[in-house]
Parts: C-alpha cells; sequence; structure tokens
C-alpha cells in the first residue's frame, strides 16, 4: 500500500528546488568535495528530540545510513533521533529524509541531491544507496563548527536550509597506504576509509607486501608471516644520513584472512573498493627471505630493514609462478573487487641478467631483452588474473617491453607514462609524485617532521588536473581518475600519516570530484576552518603548514643573498622582523626579494582581514 506522505514530500521538494534556484547563497557552505551546485538561504532548520531520521524502506542499506547518522548527531546532542521507515509515519516535521527515489540518470550512481521542504523536512535523494551515502557525508558538513568543539551536549542543532545537486566527476578517486615499511592497526584502517569517505574516495589501495615486511596471511604460505612479516631491526633518521643507524629492535606483524574480510567489509559499507597489492618482481625481499627458492641465486636473502630499491627479486622458473598463482587465488578470494595490483616498479635486472635460468626463458620466449621478460613476467600473471575475471594494475614500469592487453597503468613518475598508456588505449589512474605523493614535505623541512623529500603543499594539490593537456578527447576518456600515494618509511604511527594527509587528502577530493570550473583556492582555504574544527574533535593529528609562510634563500648574479617569503594563503599580507622578535602590522611589510645583509634571524607573522594566521615563525639566517 502506498504511503499518502511519500508523494507530498516529492511534491513539496520539488516546490523548494524551483524556488531556491532563484536564491544567493547567504551562508557559506564549508562542504568538501565543492558540489556541482549548491544554494543556502539565510534560514536554517533546528534539529531536536522530536527530530526523526525516515528512511525509503524496504531499504536495510538506508536504514544503517540512518542509524550512523542519528549516531553522529547524538555524540553532540542529548537526544539520538529515531530511525523510522516511511510507510509508518503520517506527518513530517524537522526530520530527515532518506530516498533512492531519484530517478535522474544523469546524476549516476553515486549523484545525490539534497533539498528542504519549507523548512520542515530535509530531503537526501538519489538514484542508489551510494549517492545516498555521499549525501550524508555532505550532511555532516553542515553542521556549524560549533558542533565539533561543542564539549557539552545541547538540545538542538541547527542546520542552513539548502538545495544542493552533486555527482562526481571521475570514477576513480584513490588513496593509498603502504603498510609493508611500518604496520597499522585494524582500528586506524578503519578510521582512514573513514576519513577518505568523508571525502568521497572509492578506491582504497592496499599497499601490503614489501621489501621490509610481507603484511597479509597466505595459508598456503605461513613462512610469508612467520618469516616475511619480520625484520631483525629499522633503520633511523633518513636513509640517506652517513654513518647509517638501526634501532636494534625486531619489527614485525600482519594482518589474518579474517581482519583482512573485517576491513574489506568495512570498506564496502562506505561503498569504498579495497585493490590488494602484491609486488611482483621486484620489492620482493620478504617473500623471498621466507623462501629462497623463488629468488635466482637461491638466497640467503633477509626481510630489508632499511629503505631502497634492491637488486634481488623474484626469478622466472616455473616454481615461482606456481607461488604467486596460490598467493593471488588467496588473495583474490579475500578481495571481490575487479582489480588486482601486482606493482611492477622499480626492478632492477642485475639478477636476471646473471640467472641461466631466466636467459634461458629470454631465448626460449623469443624476447629481445630483460625489459621484454619483465613484460612477458607481468603478461602472464595478466592472462592468470583475467581467467579468474579480474583485471591488473601497475606501476606506469609495466609499460617497458610491451604492456598486457588490459591492463590498468598508475603513472607514478610524472604523467609521460599515463598519456602514453592512454594513446595506446589502456586506462589510466594518474598518480604522479610531483602532486600526489603525500610523503613529501608540505611545509618547510626544517620545521616539519623528517619526510623523504619534496615539497609538495596543500595549494600544489588543490590545482592539480588529471587530464593531461597532450591527450585528445578520446584518449582523455582512458583516465579514470588519480590518486594520493602514502609510502610510509618515515612514517612510524598513525599520528603520523593522518598529518601527512591532512588537509592534502581534502584538497585532491575536490580535484577529483569538483568540476574544473567550480575550482576555487581562496574558497577551498576558507572551508578549511571548519574542517580543522572536525580534525581536532575527533583527535586527529593534521598540519597547519597552509597556514606558515615559506622562506627561500637564493643567489644573485651579483653574488648577493636573495630572502623570497612566500604563501600560499590567498589575500594575505606578511610582515616580518629580522631579529626574534614576533611582528605585528607596525613592522616591515614584506612586498618584494631582499638581502638580509647580516641579519642572523627573520621572524614572519601571517596576516589576513587583519588578524594574525597561524603562529609565528622565526628562522635562522646563518648561512
Amino acid at each position: 500500500m502506498k504511503n499518502p506522505v511519500y508523494p507530498l514530500v516529492l511534491l513539496v521538494t520539488t516546490l523548494f528546488l524551483l524556488a531556491s534556484c532563484k536564491e544567493n547563497t547567504f551562508q557559506q557552505l564549508n562542504i568538501i568535495p565543492k558540489p556541482h551546485s549548491a544554494y543556502a538561504t539565510h534560514k536554517n532548520i533546528t534539529l531536536d528530540k522530536n527530530s526523526r531520521i525516515i528512511y525509503e524502506d524496504p531499504n536495510p542499506a538506508l536504514r544503517l545510513m540512518g542509524e550512523e547518522l542519528a549516531a553522529f548527531i547524538h555524540s553532540k546532542s542529548d537526544f539520538r533521533p529515531e530511525v523510522v521507515p516511511y510507510s509508518l509515519i503520517q506527518s513530517l516535521e524537522n526530520d530527515i529524509f532518506l530516498a533512492t527515489n531519484l530517478n535522474d540518470s544523469s546524476f549516476g550512481n553515486d549523484g545525490y541531491r539534497i533539498s528542504n521542504s519549507g523548512g520542515k523536512i530535509i530531503s537526501i535523494q538519489a538514484n542508489g544507496g551510494q549517492g545516498v551515502f555521499y549525501g550524508i557525508q555532505s550532511f555532516y558538513q553542515l553542521f556549524p563548527i560549533e558542533f565539533y568543539q561543542a564539549t557539552e551536549s545541547k538540545s538542538s542543532w541547527e542546520v542552513p536550509i539548502v538545495n544542493i545537486s552533486d555527482k562526481s566527476r571521475f570514477a576513480y578517486r584513490g588513496m593509498h597506504l603502504d603498510v609493508g615499511r611500518h604496520l597499522f592497526p585494524v582500528e586506524f584502517i578503519k578510521q582512514y576509509i573513514d576519513l577518505m569517505a568523508l571525502y568521497k574516495y572509492n578506491y582504497f589501495h592496499w599497499h601490503l607486501t614489501e621489501d621490509q615486511g610481507w603484511r597479509i596471511e597466505i595459508k598456503a604460505y605461513p613462512n610469508l608471516t612467520k618469516t616475511g612479516a619480520w625484520r631483525s631491526e629499522t633503520i633511523m633518521g633518513h636513509q640517506s644520513e652517513r654513518p647509517k643507524k638501526f634501532d636494534g629492535k625486531p619489527y614485525g606483524g600482519f594482518y589474518t584472512q579474517d581482519e583482512v574480510r573485517e576491513i574489506v567489509d568495512y570498506a564496502a559499507s562506505r561503498y569504498i573498493t579495497v585493490i590488494p597489492e602484491i609486488e611482483m618482481p621486484g620489492h620482493s625481499s620478504a617473500a623471498l627471505a621466507a623462501y629462497p627458492e623463488l629468488g635466482c641465486s637461491g638466497g640467503p636473502y633477509q626481510v630489508q630493514t632499511q629503505w631502497g630499491v634492491f637488486d634481488e627479486i623474484y626469478c622466472t622458473k616455473e616454481s615461482t609462478f606456481t607461488f604467486l598463482e596460490a598467493v593471488l587465488t588467496e588473495v583474490m578470494a579475500l578481495f571481490p573487487g575487479k582489480y588486482i595490483h601486482i606493482g611492477g616498479d622499480e626492478a632492477p635486472k642485475k639478477s636476471w641478467k646473471n640467472c641461466p635460468h631466466c636467459q634461458e626463458t629470454i631465448r626460449e620466449e623469443g624476447l629481445e631483452n630483460e625489459a621484454e621478460l619483465q613484460s612477458w613476467f607481468i603478461t602472464r600473471i595478466a592472462d592468470f588474473l583475467q581467467k579468474n575475471d579480474r583485471q591488473l594494475i601497475g606501476w606506469d614500469e609495466i609499460l617497458e617491453g610491451g604492456l598486457p592487453s588490459d591492463a590498468t597503468v598508475m603513472s607514478w613518475r610524472g604523467t609521460e607514462g599515463g598519456i602514453a598508456a592512454a594513446q595506446m588505449g589502456h586506462d589510466v589512474i594518474m598518480t604522479p609524485g610531483s602532486h600526489c605523493y603525500f610523503d613529501h614535505y608540505q611545509g618547510n623541512s626544517e620545521t616539519e617532521p623528517l619526510a623523504i623529500g619534496g615539497y609538495t603543499p596543500v595549494s600544489k594539490v588543490y590545482a592539480y588536473e588529471a587530464i593531461p593537456a597532450e591527450l585528445n578527447q578520446q584518449e582523455a576518456r582512458h583516465i579514470l581518475g588519480a590518486q594520493a600515494n602514502v609510502w610510509t618509511e618515515y612514517l612510524r604511527n598513525p599520528d603520523a600519516v593522518t598529518y601527512m594527509i591532512l588537509p592534502r587528502m581534502a584538497a585532491l577530493s575536490e580535484a577529483l570530484w569538483s568540476p574544473p570550473e567550480k575550482k576555487d583556492w581562496k574558497s577551498f582555504y576558507d572551508r578549511l576552518p571548519a574542517h580543522f574544527s572536525r580534525y581536532e574533535a575527533l583527535g586527529l593529528k593534521y598540519s597547519r603548514a597552509v597556514d606558515q609562510a615559506k622562506i627561500q634563500i637564493t643567489q644573485s648574479e651579483t653574488g648577493e643573498k636573495i630572502l623570497e617569503i612566500s604563501s600560499e594563503i590567498p589575500e594575505v599580507s606578511i610582515y616580518y622582523t629580522l631579529n626574534p622578535s614576533i611582528p605585528g602590522q607596525s613592522s616591515q611589510l614584506y612586498q618584494q626579494a631582499f638581502d638580509p645583509k647580516k641579519a642572523e634571524s627573520i621572524s614572519i607573522q601571517l596576516f589576513k582581514n587583519e588578524k594574525p594566521v597561524g603562529d609565528p615563525q622565526i628562522h635562522s639566517l646563518n648561512y
């Protein structure tokens, strides 16, 4: 029997949509990524003890979403909205309505609409569950900053009356996490997935095997976790430092298959597909230490205790493929998504050059050299995956020597690999180190935590455009999207990871979700404080490097030292003193690069709208 309230909701919502399109934006919406279209009036709707979350039934997925939304509201309130099916509702007021009745193909699977019918009910509608889920993620962000900062429960909250229509730009929006160098608890992996969900990412690339540790239980080969998951010690400081120092402490661990299933299911509940990466033929020291017969020399091998690229890789003999196919069979049973990542990067050919068996394989297969041998290796694995209805993804080195027919390329060494693959008709995920490596510094290396190197500030991430200009319209269709990579050589614990990804993952999410014409760095920066408040409420470590000045000292043609100060902050004023005193607006205003003469230090304070931004900075000028 049809519920009489249900068509009424649709009618009132439709009338509001028509009216609200004429509204201007009166309130700033702090939603990241920025919706395709969003209108906010000067009015609010009140959520209180009488508010309910009503879901279209029968739809158990919407009911679960409603329960999570109720728990979110209850976390800062002395009430918890009741979650009820719409078939039991006779009237509506100050309620939230979840429905998959949008019936508009232009929104796709992940688009959604948020509207408010005359200030009485908030509707979150989509074509399916994924769109409703993303609508809820945006709805979370409509709550005022005070909600996240609240230390006591309140009896009511107000959220703006809005009309939002939204959908994704790219089909692939990914975050990567390396657990081979450092292992992270299951609960943190879930928290990482929650952050991904908030920013509407839909692929979690889980880097599970490395030279420094094998992190996934494989029942057919127990030594992978008995031996391969543990290293004797770990290098301290930066890899480039001399002499090298080690901590002398055994390190390791792994995820059981039950834990993997738990994480995969948790991600699926947030519409995130987990892509496992099992590295081959390189980055395989941990596996070789566990099963030395898989290498060319037969060992002995060790689980590596420092970072870098190592010469010993999988041998191309038949027993290696028996091993890899058995491993992948267990992996495929755990991960239902279509993609399996096999690495394929940084595989030195030295051991293959010196291996009689590998050289015999080159002759038997009519190959030209070791580069083609790697292509043969990758193609054989791709064929195995294809027979099991899976698709291979590899780093852009898999282009060398020829590419398997259905392989997808992750372009990390710049954009060239992605361009070449797209021009060949292969799907591509862009992840260049220049913009998408979140293990790089995001502020001054003197004051930031130790990182591998590089400099990738938030504004640079935000400016990223995934479709290279070199591609024509047909070729550009092969760019599925992009991904941020989080390598963990220098990230030893969860706090270190969140510090490096926040707020950069917010910036990339907008670059991948929102239309290019909607991107605006000033608008994004102005929305960040609300997100910083949320990070703090969740106890997350995050970076405020975006609020710090960047200084650079160079030498002019005449030999003078030139000091340049820059900032990512839009419309900012930079004041400085050439001594340790904290600058104010009566101090020297920075206008252009200058020679600081013999000054021993410089103190900097940023001001925006006549107010200081960030902490004062003091830099030594001992040069």
